[in-house]
């Protein structure tokens, strides 16, 4: 198939091949063809198989532990890698510009020097992903937001909060939902949420005696007879969570819910979820979920496919991206849902009417202008060089 130069090529490593299908069917748009392989000795091999001269190239792949044909699970520096080596295939292949889509960010927790001889290496992350010919990073939710700042390429750190809404105004009551941070890190996150559903708010301070490990969490504020939704950036063990559930249910919580990013759940995670006081855990598709709502049926999940779709597309056009960053850019199946079209519950005194999320024109292909981009461009400067020429001579 002839594709026009300058056009958006979307590729994808093998960390998450489900949410890239997701993100090139809402751009209208084929995955690129591109295999990635590994050999005997357990080397990444990458083969572009279409041109992308003088495209615009997006290629997502996120952290986490994914599966291989062989069934030995391939670890986050795997995927790493395979975007390392996809980013230099496509420079070396004269791409025009080469956008990576990175939904959880690689060693987001290792963002600061914590101890005497501790690497930062978050910097040397952005250090590698810069070096190998990137030229745009697109992220979500980074641990800590001054990763941005490691890098010299511009970064666009997506947020989650306008999804985390929808799921809240949906299927809640609001009027009945005290916002939760389960540290006093993530209070920034969690009153913000609050605020624009304007609901009351509450945090635990958190003591911890290692990584991975809390010893003692103390609440503060009124979550007598409410719904307690825990906010956080991402999942890990779910050694915090079950702790702030078991304590919310002691202070009086009607019912504990907690809504995540980034759903790592590493072991033991989905055994404390079930024996937890939690009734669900929702978490967002920026980590593949498939196997874990197998496994543990008290996990929903949230698409933002939409999300990394409309920025790619505002991305390639110049347009904004900051709109995203309060509101989802259109409705779309979400997995929470169940195959219901509607939702299950639509709190009156919320401010997001349905009629405002309904599907938009973005989940069809591009408009014939964009293929046409450039000969607008072309057709432009001519009119500006006749009426440039025009003008002097009218001066003379």
């Amino acid at each position: 198939m002839t594709t026009v130069a300058g056009g958006i090529k979307v590729f994808a490593g093998t960390s998450h091949p489900e949410l890239a299908n997701l993100v090139a069917k809402r751009l209208g748009l084929p995955l690129g063809k591109a295999t990635v392989t590994r050999n005997e000795s357990g080397e990444s091999i990458v083969r572009i198989a279409e041109s992308v001269r003088e495209h615009d190239v997006y290629i997502i792949n996120t952290s986490c532990v994914c599966p291989t044909p062989s069934g030995t699970p391939a670890s986050p520096n795997t995927s790493l890698m395979e975007l390392l080596i996809m980013i230099h295939a496509c420079k070396t292949a004269s791409a025009r510009r080469i956008t990576a889509v990175i939904p959880h960010f690689f060693y987001a927790r290792q963002d600061k020097k914590d101890k005497s001889r501790a690497p930062i290496s978050a910097k040397l992350i952005a250090n590698m992903i810069e070096k190998a010919g990137c030229d745009h990073v697109i992220t979500m939710d980074l641990h800590a937001s001054q990763i941005q700042g490691f890098f010299d390429v511009p970064v666009d750190n997506l947020y989650a909060e306008p999804a985390a809404l929808q799921y809240i105004r949906e299927m809640e009551d609001c009027d009945d939902v005290v916002i939760v941070s389960p540290d006093a890190g993530g209070a920034k996150r969690a009153t913000s949420l609050a605020d624009r559903l304007e609901v009351e708010f509450a945090l635990f301070h958190k003591e911890r005696k290692k990584a991975n490990e809390v010893s003692r969490m103390v609440l503060v504020g009124n979550v007598q007879d409410k719904v307690a939704i825990l906010v956080d950036d991402m999942a890990d063990t779910c050694g915090t969570l079950e702790l702030a559930a078991k304590r919310l249910q002691e202070s009086g919580a009607s019912r504990v819910l907690a809504i995540v990013t980034h759903g790592i759940l590493s072991h033991p995670a989905l055994d404390r979820i079930m024996s937890s006081s939690l009734e669900k855990l929702i978490v967002t598709n920026t980590i593949p979920q498939a196997a874990n709502r197998a496994k543990c049926p008290k996990i929903e999940e949230i698409d933002i496919s939409h999300v990394l779709a409309e920025t790619i597309r505002r991305s390639h056009f110049g347009e904004s991206i900051s709109v995203l960053f309060n509101q989802v850019p259109y409705d779309t199946t979400q997995p929470y849902r169940h195959g219901r079209d509607t939702p299950a519950r639509s709190s009156p005194s919320s401010p997001v009417q349905r009629s405002q999320l309904l599907p938009s024109a973005y989940n069809q292909p591009d408009p014939p202008v964009a293929a046409n981009f450039f000969a607008t461009e072309a057709n432009y400067s001519i009119h500006k060089l006749k009426k440039s020429i025009l003008l002097k001579i009218l001066l003379i």
